[in-house]
């Protein structure tokens, strides 16, 4: 049995087999999506037939290993998503939800519409027996900031459907209790960014997944660990958690992301999405950055004011068209 609270250096289709059935309360999984992306040693370019068995072998290995009334949730793109969500339902989940998860400054791509999104999979093993932590994730309703409604539940209400091209433009048109979630992309800028790995999850999301599908001292599963996002976020929020990566160099880094992480401490990135970046009447054009730009001679510049980290960003996923 493999030790909990540490991040193993082993593929996890082997890795999984080391532990015992049943032990994993919460499972979430952002697998290479099979589009070339460049990762550290994993090759992202498989056949599909290739690449859905091997899908099918580690998904059956999260269903072995999580409690009979455990939840997986698994981030794809669209490439696969249809495919994974049947292959999932195969193995022995049930889907509970279908969300969307919305971002700004998605992939450019050249010959369609640029992606701006991936899928995030809810499923359960058992559809009557689960953990779902409704408190955790409860937010007012219309009914009750809006009409006054004495219909209103007055703890507030669950997480539905929405389509908005800048959500601050629109706070009231995109709200956190759909089914499409809205959090910015970490993005190679962000102070959050780890700069290590290009894939790298906002907190604020898996804080939302960890909150309301597992409770503290549980156990979460990460069979990618990445930039240990998933992993850091268990911690912060009091659960134990194990996870499993096959680069040497991702491992180190996210072991030491994940010493500098302290239970109870506050997640990265903004609570509020929405307002965590300008609307559109509050930006700037191009043509006010020049007029801005333009001044006297023997004028000096002021260095401009930023939070971010002075990195290179690293490359986006390409565009599979």
């Amino acid at each position: 049995m493999l030790s909990d609270c540490a991040i193993h250096p082993v593929d996890c289709v082997q890795g999984m087999q080391q532990i015992d059935p049943g032990l994993v309360d919460l499972a979430f999984a952002d697998p290479p999506f099979n589009i070339g992306y460049q990762y550290d040693l994993y090759e992202d370019r498989k056949g599909s037939d290739q690449y859905l068995t091997w899908c099918r072998e580690w998904i059956a290995g999260v269903h072995r290993v999580l409690k009979p009334d455990g939840t997986f949730w698994l981030a794809i793109g669209d490439e696969y998503a249809a495919e994974l969500k049947l292959l999932s339902q195969e193995v022995g989940f049930h889907c509970r939800s279908w969300v969307i998860w919305y971002y700004t400054f998605g992939v450019n791509c050249k010959l369609k519409f640029s992606r701006s999104h991936a899928h995030l999979f809810h499923f359960v093993k058992d559809p009557k027996k689960f953990c779902f932590n409704t408190s955790a994730i409860r937010v007012p309703s219309a009914r009750q900031l809006v009409y006054g409604d004495q219909r209103a539940n007055p703890v507030g209400r669950l997480p539905d459907d929405t389509w908005i091209l800048r959500p601050q433009d629109l706070p009231q048109g995109f709200q956190a209790e759909q089914d499409t979630w809205y959090f910015p992309r970490v993005a190679g800028t962000f102070k959050e960014r780890e700069g290590f790995h290009g894939c790298q999850m906002p907190e604020q999301l898996l804080g939302r997944i960890v909150r309301a599908c597992s409770n503290e001292g549980e156990l979460v599963l990460d069979p990618f660990s990445g930039s240990a996002t998933t992993l850091t976020v268990a911690k912060k929020l009091g659960r134990r958690w194990i996870g499993f990566d096959i680069s040497p160099e991702y491992i180190e880094r996210g072991r030491s992301r994940l010493a500098a992480a302290q239970v109870g401490g506050r997640l990265d990135g903004a609570e509020e999405p929405l307002v965590s970046v300008p609307k559109t009447a509050d930006g700037r054009t191009l043509e006010s950055r020049k007029q801005k730009g333009t001044r006297k001679r023997g004028e000096s510049r002021q260095p401009a004011k930023s939070a971010a980290k002075t990195q290179k960003p690293l490359p986006l996923p390409p565009d599979p068209e």
